[in-house]
């Protein structure tokens, strides 16, 4: 989707998005918490103390305070192509916040600027051909040190596929699959890439999450994560 088409849709985004995830029993909130403590998880597990994270296409800014309470101490900035979403993020955010529009091509930051990169569900909405290219771009804004963290809806669940089918704004998504997502990592110079299925369960089997991190390796998931340097 280009600007201008995000921009269209800011004001009816948090309506669609819930109806699209309904049948999960979950609201949106639910799930942007999700990945935000994953990030913690995956940063904690590295021995990784973020002082700057970005949101690589953060739009309406749904992660950005459960970011900012999962890394109270870091800096946070907030990139997209729609400067009307990013508009929302300061509403949005606990304690002030950089926002940042940038074209879609270049990512505006010298090399080595965060810690941490964390993104939800956005290259599913990027031109597969721009993948790679911005895969480097996003290599290069990262710390040597750092991490690359990445969801992205599963197309081998039937409820993702579902939900992406029946949402406007998704309506030129490309569904990446997590092994062909892992390869473009490595095409663009990532190294020690995981991945982990995610989010197994709806609302009315919680009480079988707990057994979610040890199904990370069954490609079942309603969605994946990517965790790379």
């Amino acid at each position: 989707m280009s600007q201008a088409e995000f921009d269209a849709y800011v004001d009816e985004y948090d309506a669609q998005h819930a109806q699209s995830v309904r049948l999960s029993g979950e609201d949106p909130d639910f799930f942007a918490e999700y990945k935000a403590k994953e990030a913690a998880r995956v940063a904690a597990a590295a021995g990784l103390a973020p002082r700057r994270i970005m949101d690589f296409g953060a739009g309406r800014g749904n992660c950005i305070a459960h970011l900012q309470n999962a890394f109270p101490e870091a800096a946070l900035t907030a990139l997209d192509v729609s400067a009307r979403s990013l508009t929302h993020c300061a509403a949005r955010a606990v304690r002030p916040l950089e926002t940042v529009c940038y074209d879609g091509q270049t990512l505006p930051f010298a090399d080595g600027s965060f810690d941490l990169i964390f993104t939800a569900c956005v290259f599913h909405h990027i031109p597969s051909e721009d993948h790679i290219r911005l895969l480097r771009e996003i290599r290069r804004a990262l710390a040597p040190q750092g991490r690359f963290v990445l969801f992205e809806h599963n197309p081998w669940n039937p409820l993702t596929r579902h939900a992406v089918a029946t949402c406007p704004f998704d309506v030129n998504a490309v569904l990446i699959s997590a092994p062909e997502m892992r390869r473009r990592f490595r095409a663009a110079g990532f190294g020690d890439v995981s991945l982990r299925y995610t989010l197994f369960f709806p609302a009315m089997l919680a009480p079988l999450r707990p057994l979610e991190r040890g199904l990370g390796w069954l490609p079942l998931g309603a969605q994946y994560c990517l965790v790379a340097r």
